[in-house]
């Protein structure tokens, strides 16, 4: 669901953005999430879990999780050390562990143990913002979302996409440049691009499908 209710962006600013998104699915026609689960609550944990560390590092805890946990009352009922142990490698896992269980009785209390399909639902939950929230809703789902994360930031002010630094402010950009329709797979090709190509310290511009599209000065020349 959009952030607010506001008017497209200007026809030229809608066609460029159409012409970076259609060089992105040049380079990357498929994309996918990375974090590996197989339903609504794994992919809530292991989104949670991702936070300041990367999808990898996530993939690697989550087997051993996911089968000591297997419903929002087994994290809910969780020993919260044995719960920090098996999570420690992805950082911040106190506060991790917490908001997982904070999470997870929410989950019982609010919504039998199910994970709710709507943004208005999903942000109630400790530790989800709509980041989180747009993750599950648009790879679960399979409803629009724009997913902003570090990378996304970066990629769309580099692109000239966005100007701002407000990841909300950002995903509300993006929802005005693109179609509903499109905003999962172009949102996730944005988050790609920037973790694979438009790295923050050394971008690989030599590499990059939207090369001459691009306005940061930064860019290095090919």
């Amino acid at each position: 669901m959009p952030v607010a209710h506001r008017q497209k962006q200007p026809a030229p600013a809608r066609a460029r953005a159409a012409r970076i998104f259609r060089a992105l699915q040049g380079t990357c026609p498929a994309p996918q999430v990375e974090l590996r689960y197989r339903t609504a609550l794994q992919l809530l944990i292991a989104t949670i879990l991702s936070a300041q560390c990367t999808d990898q590092r996530v993939n690697q805890v989550t087997p051993a999780l996911f089968r000591r946990y297997r419903t929002a009352g087994d994290y809910a009922a969780a020993d919260p050390v044995e719960l920090e142990r098996l999570i420690k490698s992805t950082g911040f896992f106190k506060s991790k562990a917490r908001n997982i269980m904070g999470c997870c009785r929410a989950l019982l209390d609010r919504f039998g143990g199910e994970v709710p399909d709507t943004m208005e639902a999903l942000v109630t939950l400790p530790g989800v913002g709509r980041k989180t929230a747009n993750v599950v809703l648009g790879k679960h789902f399979g409803k629009p979302a724009v997913v902003v994360d570090t990378h996304v930031i970066r990629v769309s002010q580099r692109l000239g996409l966005s100007a701002s630094g407000d990841p909300e402010r950002i995903e509300e950009d993006l929802q005005r440049l693109m179609p509903p329709g499109k905003w999962t797979a172009g949102s996730q090709r944005l988050l790609l691009h920037g973790r694979y190509v438009c790295l923050a310290r050394a971008p690989k511009c030599r590499d990059c499908g939207v090369y001459a599209l691009c306005r940061w000065k930064g860019k290095q020349p090919r």
